[in-house]
């Protein structure tokens, strides 16, 4: 029998407007542990929003009001006793267009433990080079850790944001659309750290990629106006899905 996995992130009820516009739709949802869930479904639908819930980014947007609640690891993170700072370090965002500090490639990936009070040199240099190991950049920037960030490739620099999440330990790693300013390349290399990275932490991904979503992930969730049309294995949802709206936007036979 298949283990079921624990599910790390769940939604109830949640609806979100921005201002007078309804953006989620009574989204319920559970993200497993150390999987690799995908979010799709066109534009505007409500993704990247959905993203944003999980480590309470929508905070940051003027007129947001949520119902509903958003748990992480069984606790409401909306909660207004909740420390959205240490939320923020356990569900790390990796964003759409690459965004390194102005700072050496060293200081870029060093930059969270320190915030977080780290000061010891030998932690800090193990954790700079633990954090570029598993986002696979190790090898191409040990020698170049003095260098401005500003001087890597568009898909180094984006492994860099990755390794600088992954420098304070995460629990999910968040990534809206993180391959749509790279090459194919760099885009194969970042969906490659994809795989590897469940092994030690949950994925939610936001993409327009359906191809990409059927290669790095293990449940798919598709969204249309808001709402979660459906959710489930990537397999059943790519190859038998259950609902119509689903099939037509898989198959291209969408709008």
């Amino acid at each position: 029998m298949a283990t079921i996995p624990e599910q790390i992130i769940e939604t109830r009820g949640l609806n979100l407007w921005y201002g007078p516009c309804q953006a989620l739709i009574d989204v319920s949802i559970s993200v497993p542990a150390r999987r690799v869930t995908a979010l799709i479904g066109p534009s505007g639908c409500g993704k990247s929003t959905l993203l944003r819930c999980f480590n309470r980014m929508n905070d940051l947007v003027s007129d947001c009001r949520i119902e509903g609640t958003v748990s992480y690891h069984g606790t409401d993170v909306n909660d207004s006793a909740y420390d959205v700072v240490e939320l923020r370090k356990r569900v790390g965002m990796v964003f759409q267009k690459p965004n390194p500090f102005p700072k050496t490639i060293y200081d870029n990936v060093a930059y969270g433990p320190r915030v977080h009070g780290e000061k010891d040199r030998a932690k800090l240099d193990e954790i700079v080079e633990r954090s570029l190991r598993r986002a696979a950049l190790w090898d191409e920037a040990k020698d170049r850790l003095g260098d401005s960030a500003l001087g890597l490739s568009g898909g180094q620099q984006q492994r860099l944001c990755i390794a600088r999440t992954l420098a304070v330990e995460p629990d999910v790693i968040l990534m809206d659309e993180p391959c749509s300013a790279l090459d194919p390349i760099a885009t194969a290399k970042i969906e490659n750290l994809i795989d590897d990275l469940k092994e030690h932490y949950t994925v939610i991904i936001v993409t327009h990629n359906m191809q990409q979503a059927s290669r790095v992930s293990d449940y798919t969730g598709f969204m249309y106006l808001g709402e979660l049309v459906e959710f489930g294995e990537t397999l059943q949802v790519f190859e038998a899905p259950k609902e119509a709206l689903t099939e037509r936007y898989i198959t291209g036979r969408f709008g």
